[in-house]
């Protein structure tokens, strides 16, 4: 299987979101913190699948304005993922989205769209990376940590806005450049 990414254009608009998102929940991650750094370890919970609402962007913004940009990856001329991209307003480079295909999982996709963004964000001189996901992601944020990210810090209240009686914890996480 062959892989390729490509920065958003014109002619690619259309794939944006075409990329099938439901994962399953297994497990989530219990935080600790000892001697001021924070930890975690891996719960088993009742297994059941979560997809995240498409979150309607002004996508056209992404190929004129410098400070954002989405790549795509295929495989065969067909979406297998996406990464959106956007300087935030704290100066590091902020992954709005990050998603693969359930048929093109565990391939190395996610890897190698994480590593199209640190070019992007060493280009702009970006200071690091930064990503929002929940504790219930433990796919992602396995993914996450394995590509040099750190967690940086959480939010219990952040989703109760949505859904009050929620137990997802936002966790946020950094990668940052020498």
């Amino acid at each position: 299987m062959t892989i390729y990414i490509k920065e958003l254009d014109e002619g690619s608009i259309k794939d944006v979101y075409r990329v099938d998102g439901v994962f399953t929940i297994d497990s989530r991650l219990h935080l600790h913190m000892n001697d001021d750094e924070l930890t975690y370890i891996k719960e088993e919970v009742s297994p059941y699948e979560k997809r995240y609402e498409v979150d309607e962007r002004d996508l056209e913004t992404y190929i004129t304005d410098p400070d954002k940009i989405i790549y795509l990856a295929y495989s065969d001329y067909q979406v297998a993922g996406q990464i959106i991209i956007r300087k935030h307003w704290n100066n590091y480079a902020y992954i709005e989205d990050l998603t693969v295909d359930t048929a093109y999982r565990n391939q190395g996709i996610g890897k190698e769209l994480l590593e199209w963004v640190k070019n992007w964000a060493r280009a702009k001189q970006l200071p690091g990376i930064m990503l929002e996901t929940q504790n219930n992601n433990v796919a992602a944020c396995s993914l996450y940590e394995k590509c040099g990210f750190i967690l940086g810090g959480f939010d219990t209240y952040l989703y109760k806005g949505l859904k009050p009686d929620t137990d997802e914890i936002a966790l946020y996480w950094y990668y940052f450049f020498d």
